[in-house]
């Protein structure tokens, strides 16, 4: 297995879970938001882009879904998500493109 691949699983992951969003409550802003970031990291896997740099976004990812897992205390969706990012971000920095 290597990065790319971990990659590839969290970008259908991502763009899943804002269209089970989408679907459930009727969230544009879950399908919208899902999909320029599984766009952007897209970029990153295919190497059109560095892929040592896909870390930000990530980062940033996971910034962004443990902060609403604070405020909501929900698991579902914000809890899988950080928990899913902790893990992409392990495997990724770890495992070679």
């Amino acid at each position: 297995m290597t990065g790319h691949t971990v990659l590839w699983v969290y970008i259908v992951l991502l763009f899943l879970g804002g269209l089970m969003g989408f679907i459930k409550a009727k969230s544009k802003a879950s399908i919208i938001a899902s999909s320029i970031f599984a766009a952007v990291l897209i970029l990153f896997a295919l190497d059109i882009l560095p892929f040592r740099y896909h870390l930000a976004v990530l980062i940033f990812l996971l910034l962004f879904f443990g902060s609403r897992l604070l405020r909501s205390k929900k698991f579902m969706p914000n809890g899988m998500m950080t928990i899913l990012t902790i893990i992409t971000i392990a495997l990724t920095a770890t495992l070679n493109p």
